[in-house]
């Protein structure tokens, strides 16, 4: 590899090292609210609201339902809004983190349906508060399972984030379509194929560490 290739190499895994970053606290901040409010507000939930849980769920499920380069597309007018351009590094991280936040919310939903009811009625029975309920027990209970789930996520938008490039964003994709597609160097997309298998195996085997020094089971 050239020295002016591999300086793109570091460029463009700085970029997606910030696109997945920001992107990720983003959807950490905003998806784990969303999924105690679809536990909390669940018929039998500690705070059951069904006119809550209906409408956010359905808002959950189109978001997670619509491909990522549909949803790239179609943010273009708020993109812009936000971050003053359509392009860039920037840019990415709009639609990364809408589709980021719903996807992490059913995941960490998942995790928090897993803890045992029985020790929501413990909690009930010592006079807890539906709000201590929810901070005491549901989440230190399911944080193995957050954890894991936020995991997930974020692979999952380090794959989004190389499509999100494809298009001009940068990062790794975009190094991938640049230099390798429309230059037909397949050295170049494969070098950027084996970066990437290292970059999730290195996330996935971080959030496997945390979550079994988490789970005390």
């Amino acid at each position: 590899m050239s020295g002016n290739l591999l300086d793109l190499f570091w460029i463009a895994m700085w970029e997606t090292a910030v696109m997945v970053g920001i992107s990720g606290a983003i959807a950490l901040a905003a998806g784990l609210p969303i999924g105690l409010i679809l536990v909390a507000t669940a018929p039998g939930g500690i705070f059951p609201a069904k006119w809550i849980n209906w409408p956010l769920g359905g808002l959950v499920n189109a978001i997670r339902s619509t491909p990522f380069i549909i949803l790239l597309v179609a943010m273009i007018p708020l993109t812009r809004l936000i971050v003053g351009t359509t392009i860039g590094l920037w840019a990415a991280i709009v639609p990364l983190s809408i589709a980021a936040a719903p996807f992490f919310a059913r995941l960490a939903e998942v995790a928090l349906r897993e803890v045992h009811p029985g020790l929501i009625e413990a909690a009930r029975a010592m006079g807890a508060t539906r709000a201590q309920i929810l901070r005491h027990v549901l989440l230190p209970e399911a944080l193995p399972g957050i954890v894991g789930s936020f995991t997930i996520t974020i692979v999952s938008m380090i794959n989004s984030s190389a499509m999100a490039g494809a298009v001009g964003a940068g990062g790794l994709g975009d190094l991938a379509m640049r230099f390798g597609y429309q230059r037909f160097d397949d050295a170049v997309m494969a070098q950027v194929v084996v970066v990437l298998i290292a970059v999730v195996t290195l996330v996935q085997w971080s959030g496997d560490a945390l979550v079994r020094r988490l789970d005390r089971r």
